[in-house]
């Protein structure tokens, strides 16, 4: 297990899925502190209390990372609470999937807000908190889909651009000792998932060596690990995690 003790971080979209697995992974592996954004309020308080019965190490903010003001008064909440940012896991994300001459701008300014300009944002404020530090962990959860995707045009461009972004990061970041990396899962068993058919689910599974879904707690596990100074020289990289299977 990675040692993330004395760490104080921030996952956003914390509540269920991936950032939940996440969140948890976290403590177990000994985080000071994780606050927990989200839009949905009773969910990241659920996984909070199931997490943290005590309400020590865990605690949920609602925000909107679409929204830039709403982050920046997450941000404010949270070094109020735990007086600096260690670490930070942009994992919010939404679909909204149609072929691209389909597609509305609705669907494509909905995805790219949430999952690009989310990042975007919380970066915006955390990154300098690092960078006064001279310590920082970023760990962005892009996807497969980021490679090209039918169906998810403004998905793909989303994800893809958190590469290219957590790259110059990366770059920019090092003189401050800060690392910010990549993880790209595959298909994973997931609510947002779930959403999918089950013959088409059974196609995707047909594709993955594996041959089965990942779980949550699996891409967890490399959160953790590039989070952890485990991972200290590893730094703009983007780790795919698919079960040995693609798009």
């Amino acid at each position: 297990m990675s040692n993330l003790s004395g760490k104080y971080a921030v996952v956003t979209g914390g509540g269920k899925g991936i950032g939940e697995a996440i969140v948890k992974r976290f403590v177990d592996d000994g985080v000071a502190g994780v606050a927990i954004l989200g839009r949905n309020l009773d969910v990241l308080q659920n996984t909070a209390k199931a997490l943290d019965p005590d309400g020590e190490k865990v605690i949920a903010i609602k925000c909107d990372v679409s929204d830039e003001q709403q982050v920046a008064g997450a941000i404010k909440v949270i070094m109020d609470k735990f007086k600096t940012i260690d670490i930070l896991v942009n994992n919010a994300g939404i679909t909204k999937d149609s072929m691209f001459h389909k597609m509305t701008n609705e669907q494509w300014n909905d995805v790219i807000n949430i999952n690009l300009y989310g990042v975007y944002h919380t970066c915006k404020y955390v990154v300098p908190i690092m960078r006064e530090k001279k310590y920082g962990r970023i760990v962005n959860i892009t996807s497969i889909s980021a490679f090209g995707n039918i169906g998810q045009a403004n998905y793909s461009a989303s994800k893809g651009a958190i590469v290219s972004l957590t790259n110059t990061l990366a770059l920019e970041g090092g003189i401050k000792n800060i690392t910010a990396n990549c993880i790209a899962p595959g298909f994973i068993n997931t609510d947002m998932y779930k959403a999918v058919p089950e013959e088409i689910i059974a196609q995707h599974v047909k594709r993955v060596p594996l041959n089965r879904l990942g779980e949550a707690k699996e891409i967890a596990s490399a959160a953790s690990f590039m989070a952890s100074d485990d991972a200290s020289f590893i730094s703009g990289q983007c780790l795919v995690i698919s079960g040995g299977g693609s798009i």
